[in-house]
C-alpha cells in the first residue's frame, strides 16, 4: 500500500513539471513555470471548473514549443492572445483588451482596466463557470437576466482587482497611499510561492495550493452573488416598482424583506429612469421597524431627506407626543434614521417626513 500511495503521489507531481506531460492525460492546460500569480491560478481554477477541462492536468512551463505541442489551452504565457486557439496571454506589448473590449454590452466602467489572463478566461468562460460552480455546490441553475447580473458584479467584486494589481493599475491617480493592503488574495497567493531562505520546496505543489486556496474564495464569492446578491436585488426591485402604491409621488420605498439595499437602489433607479426619486425607506430589522434617509449615492453619509429636526434624539413617549403618532422609537440625533414599534408607524413616520418642511 505505501509503495502503491508513493508511486501515485510522484505521479500526481510530475503532471505539473517543465518536461514533457505524459500522454495518458485526456486534456492539458498549460501556464508558465516558476513564481506564480493570483491570476494564472485563478485562472486555471476556472478553466477545471468547466466540464472539458475538469479532469485536464496543469503543465508549466516557458518553452512556448512545448506548451503549444502538448497543451490544450494556454493561460499566461506564450506572448500571444487568440480566443480560437485558447491561448490567453496579456504579457505582449500589442494587448490592450478590456472586460469591454471583449464584451462590448457592457458599460464604459469595465474599459479602463486591462484584463489579466484572470479577467481572459473569465471574459470569454465566466458564465458557463459559474453555472457550474452552482450547479455543483447548490444544485440551481440561474434564468439568463440573473446570470448577466451575477457575470458583471463578480467580475465588478472579485476578477477586477486581480486584473488591475497584475497590471500594477494604481486605485486612484496622484499622491501616495496612506497605508497599503497587504492582506488581499493576489498578496496572500504570492506568499504561498517559496521564499528567498526556502531550498528544495516542490513549488507545483504550492501551485496547486493555490489553487485550491484561491478557489475556495472564488466559489464563496460565486455562491454569495448568485444566492444572495441577486436575492436581495429582486427585494429592492420589487420595493421600488411597488412605491408609488406606498406614496403617490414613489418618494417612500417599503422593504419587505430587509436585505442589502443601498447599492441596488442606486443601479435600479437608473434602469427604472427615477434617479433621486426615492427619498426614504422602510424595513424591518428583526424585531423593530425602521425608517432611514436614502443617502444620495451608496457610500455617502449625506441623505436626500432626514426625518424632522423637532424629532432629532427624541426617544419614545416624547417623540411620540411631538410628532402626533403613536408607537414610536426613537430618531437619531443627526436624522439619518428613525424607529417604530409598527409597520403603520413608521409608515406614519415617512409620510410626515416627506411632507415636512424645514424652517429656514
Amino acid at each position: 500500500i505505501v509503495e502503491i500511495t508513493k508511486r501515485l503521489y510522484v505521479g500526481q507531481l510530475s503532471r505539473m513539471t517543465g518536461g514533457s506531460p505524459p500522454k495518458r492525460s485526456p486534456l492539458w492546460i498549460g501556464t508558465h513555470s516558476g513564481t506564480f500569480h493570483c491570476d494564472e491560478v485563478v485562472a486555471c481554477f476556472m478553466l477545471k471548473q468547466l466540464p472539458e477541462f475538469e479532469n485536464a492536468e496543469i503543465f508549466r512551463s516557458r518553452d512556448d514549443k512545448a506548451l503549444r505541442e502538448k497543451c490544450d489551452i494556454i493561460v499566461d504565457v506564450g506572448g500571444e492572445y487568440d480566443h480560437g486557439k485558447k491561448w490567453y496571454d496579456h504579457h505582449q506589448k500589442t494587448f490592450g483588451e478590456t472586460f469591454k473590449s471583449i464584451r462590448p454590452e457592457l458599460s464604459e466602467e469595465f474599459n479602463v482596466i486591462r484584463l489579466s489572463s484572470a479577467g481572459l478566461v473569465y471574459s470569454h468562460y465566466g458564465e458557463r463557470v459559474i453555472q457550474s460552480i452552482l450547479q455543483k455546490e447548490r444544485d440551481v441553475q440561474l434564468s439568463p437576466d440573473n446570470l448577466k447580473l451575477a457575470f458583471v458584479q463578480i467580475y465588478r467584486n472579485f476578477i477586477s482587482e486581480l486584473d488591475a494589481i497584475d497590471n500594477g493599475v494604481p486605485m486612484f491617480e496622484g499622491g501616495e497611499p496612506a497605508y497599503k493592503i497587504n492582506s488581499h488574495l493576489s498578496a496572500r497567493i504570492g506568499k504561498l510561492n517559496p521564499s528567498w531562505q526556502e531550498a528544495g520546496v516542490d513549488i507545483d505543489q504550492r501551485f496547486r495550493q493555490a489553487m485550491e486556496s484561491a478557489g475556495r474564495e472564488f466559489v464563496a464569492n460565486v455562491v454569495e452573488v448568485a444566492c444572495s446578491w441577486i436575492a436581495a436585488r429582486d427585494h429592492v426591485r420589487e420595493a421600488l416598482e411597488q412605491a408609488k402604491s406606498v406614496y403617490p409621488t414613489g418618494e417612500i420605498l417599503l422593504l419587505k424583506t430587509f436585505c442589502p439595499w443601498k447599492s441596488h437602489l442606486a443601479d435600479l433607479e437608473t434602469e427604472y429612469k427615477v434617479e433621486g426619486v426615492p427619498k426614504l425607506i422602510i424595513f424591518n430589522d428583526g424585531s423593530d421597524w425602521r425608517v432611514a434617509g436614502v443617502p444620495v449615492n451608496p457610500g455617502s453619509f449625506l441623505g436626500r431627506k432626514f426625518l424632522p429636526t423637532p424629532w432629532r434624539g427624541l426617544r419614545e413617549e416624547e417623540l411620540s407626543k411631538l410628532a402626533g403618532i403613536q408607537d414610536l422609537i426613537f430618531v437619531h440625533h443627526s436624522g439619518f434614521i428613525g424607529g417604530a414599534k409598527t409597520e403603520k408607524a413608521a409608515l406614519s413616520m415617512a409620510k410626515k417626513s416627506i411632507e415636512w418642511t424645514e424652517e429656514p
